[in-house]
């Protein structure tokens, strides 16, 4: 439990995870959907850098112009150990459809692993059927999450929300 509070940037040594890093876990995590992750990473690289950790995990979601997003995984530091998450938020816009999705969340400028439970903002777009692949952000202060995701159902539409994201399991949205 001690590692829960320590700051993800405590210890000196190597403490952001390459791109070569997170694109061999995203290969062994997403399996033969992972077609397009390399480039989502290395886009997400040059725009945010290299991230302090990560998450795993798998998602639902479902939308008639407003829309509910839940998920659950773990949450990865180079020096701060691990922790459980989950997340859930609502979004509204021009959004129709559902999905289920494996997502893994590049996570950059974490001071220290308490400070994922916090609601992040941002917009999202999607537009597949059958199964798709996507990359979005999502802020709050300094923080930054990118999730990456690939799942199966069908959705069309771009949505402003949030996630919420906290250390049990909630149907709260809000």
């Amino acid at each position: 439990m001690a590692a829960a509070v320590m700051p993800a940037a405590a210890q000196q040594g190597q403490q952001t995870y390459s791109s070569s890093e997170l694109v061999d876990t995203g290969h062994k995590f997403f399996g033969e959907m992972s077609g397009g992750l390399a480039s989502a990473i290395e886009r997400a690289a040059a725009n945010y850098g290299q991230p302090n950790g990560y998450i795993l995990g798998q998602e639902g979601s479902g939308a008639f112009l407003g829309g509910l997003r839940y998920g659950e995984g773990t949450l990865y530091t180079r020096n701060a150990g691990t922790a459980r998450v989950y997340w859930q938020g609502p979004s509204f816009g021009i959004d129709f459809g559902g999905d289920g999705a494996r997502t893994m969340i590049l996570v950059y400028n974490l001071p220290a692993v308490q400070s994922i439970y916090q609601r992040f903002g941002g917009v999202n777009g999607s537009a597949y059927l059958v199964g798709g692949f996507g990359i979005t952000a999502l802020r709050q202060g300094d923080i930054t999450l990118v999730p990456v995701r690939t799942g199966v159902g069908a959705r069309l539409g771009v949505n402003v929300g949030y996630l919420k994201f906290t250390p049990q399991a909630t149907w709260n949205p809000f």
